[in-house]
């Protein structure tokens, strides 16, 4: 049995490849989202309990072994999957998508550790674009008088600002939508986490041809031994790190 700890369009890719070539496949989402988008596979919803009930679900249920594909910012999971995969001796990887440091433009961006410094560095603002998520929107109550545009996957529990408009939706998203949606609403300022991936790229590039100000948040620190970028890394570590356990040599896997 293989547990994907999900919630993000790799998980789900993952979840695909592995049911499909015959594994058991667990994927395991916080249930922070109401409609998540649905895996392939057996889905679990809600957290274990820290990191003693997720050592004590590894041993019940029979996990063979663990990919940790949560969003780039849920430190807090990922440091419990780590424990636990040490207590129990269950072989652990974390698939984690590319950052967007490496963009060629990030050098003119501004880099901040939190959601409260990306305020400080936004004050000027009058119309921000807003895509670091419900949780954090609090942090830009604040700015109830201005013109804020919000993007969520789901509304946050508070009522926003009269002042604001809030975008339910979920990506990809492509560059002409996210070039006109930011020419529609006069944004002079894109604050945004460092997600990384292709999935929600597009407005980056857009920010930068508009001439709009943008303000990262960057990723948590967090440790793990062992990390992968792709889908297909993921998937041939499985099949490695299963063979280890069942004591056979690994299966050959073809390109995906």
């Amino acid at each position: 049995m293989i547990l994907i700890l999900g919630g993000t369009a790799e998980a789900r890719e993952l979840a695909g490849v592995l049911v499909e070539a015959g594994h058991d496949v667990v994927t395991s989402l916080a249930g922070r989202v109401r409609e998540p988008a649905q895996p392939a596979g057996r889905v679990r919803v809600g957290g274990f309990g820290g990191v003693a009930g997720l050592a004590d679900y590894l041993r019940t249920s029979g996990v063979s072994v663990i990919v940790d594909a949560t969003h780039p910012f849920a430190a807090q999971i990922s440091g419990n999957v780590g424990a636990a995969a040490e207590q129990t001796g269950t072989p652990v990887i974390r698939l984690e998508r590319p950052g967007w440091a490496h963009h060629p433009r990030a050098g003119s961006w501004a880099w901040v550790r939190s959601a409260d410094d990306a305020r400080s560095a936004g004050e000027h603002s009058t119309r921000p674009f807003l895509t670091t998520g419900r949780q954090s929107l609090e942090t830009f109550l604040a700015w109830s008088d201005r013109t804020v545009l919000a993007r969520v996957v789901e509304l946050p529990a508070f009522p926003p600002p009269e002042s604001w408009t809030l975008l339910t939706s979920r990506g990809p998203y492509s560059y002409a939508d996210e070039h006109q949606l930011m020419v529609r609403h006069r944004i002079d300022l894109l604050i945004t986490k460092d997600s990384g991936g292709r999935h929600t790229a597009a407005k980056l590039d857009a920010a930068a041809d508009l001439g709009i100000e943008i303000v990262i948040i960057a990723r948590p620190a967090r440790e793990a031994d062992s990390v992968v970028t792709t889908v297909a890394e993921a998937r041939a570590w499985c099949d490695v790190a299963l063979s280890r356990r069942a004591g056979r040599p690994p299966a050959r896997t073809r390109d995906l």
